[in-house]
């Protein structure tokens, strides 16, 4: 989930990290978005780091302990929940497969589903794709996805915040997904969905997700063909309730 000691058990665990965030979340985003730089509240509130994750080449801004909102009470995030400042398992197997196969990505364009903190659309950047469209509907991770393009030496990509799920498929050559499957019923409209882009434009598409029950059991699981299995860091095991690896998965619909 993170890149390095991030959310482990000894200081909060991600489950109740995030629970904090919903449970005192309300829509301030409009109000403080016209007093405050989103991207000096970003630099000020995260931690650039890179090392402890499997995909140590990359940098991102995250959450650390030595963040403020580590420990701060979350009614005073101004923001929707945090998820684009961690580096959740999925995101960190799909990101390595791509930097250990950039042919996957070269000359391609690429999506990035549900980008959060980007590392899977920087993955593919620096894999040589043509274009990279980083889709998440939080609009502050549209921000930090720019920031760590940036902090790779990379022009950012371009990042869309409507949400793309359902739409006319925009003939996309590869369409990355990392821990999407984390709802029966965001699962089920993904499924519809990637095969329409599948069957219209020939898309290929590229999941990453640790073994989720909502993944394993729901029905898009047999259409499905492992490439990759990933050993994950210590860290990240303790971050994740002991979940040992985290997998890539191509989506063949005719199987």
């Amino acid at each position: 989930m993170t890149m390095s000691g991030l959310l482990t058990p000894q200081s909060r665990n991600v489950k109740v990290f995030i629970k904090a965030f919903r449970q005192t979340r309300r829509a301030r985003y409009s109000s403080v978005s016209s007093q405050l730089n989103i991207r000096s509240f970003i630099s000020e509130n995260t931690e650039i780091v890179g090392e402890q994750s499997l995909t140590p080449e990359v940098k991102l801004r995250l959450f650390t302990p030595n963040c403020r909102f580590w420990r701060e009470r979350p009614e005073l995030w101004p923001f929707d929940d945090p998820y684009w400042a961690i580096y959740w398992p999925g995101g960190q197997a799909l990101s390595r497969y791509l930097l250990d196969n950039p042919a996957v990505c070269r000359g391609k364009t690429v999506l990035d589903l549900g980008s959060g903190c980007g590392a899977s659309a920087i993955a593919a950047k620096l894999c040589g794709a043509a274009h990279v469209v980083a889709n998440d509907i939080d609009t502050v991770a549209a921000v930090a996805t720019h920031m760590n393009f940036e902090l790779n030496g990379l022009e950012p990509a371009v990042c869309l915040s409507n949400n793309m799920i359902g739409s006319q498929p925009e003939g996309f050559d590869l369409i990355l997904l990392g821990d999407m499957f984390y709802e029966e019923a965001l699962a089920t409209s993904l499924h519809n969905w990637l095969d329409r882009c599948i069957r219209t434009q020939g898309t290929k598409v590229l999941i990453g997700d640790p073994g989720r029950a909502q993944f394993e059991e729901h029905g898009i699981r047999r259409l499905l063909r492992q490439l990759a299995q990933f050993e994950l860091p210590e860290s990240v095991r303790e971050e994740n309730y002991g979940l040992t690896c985290s997998r890539v998965w191509c989506y063949h619909p005719e199987l």
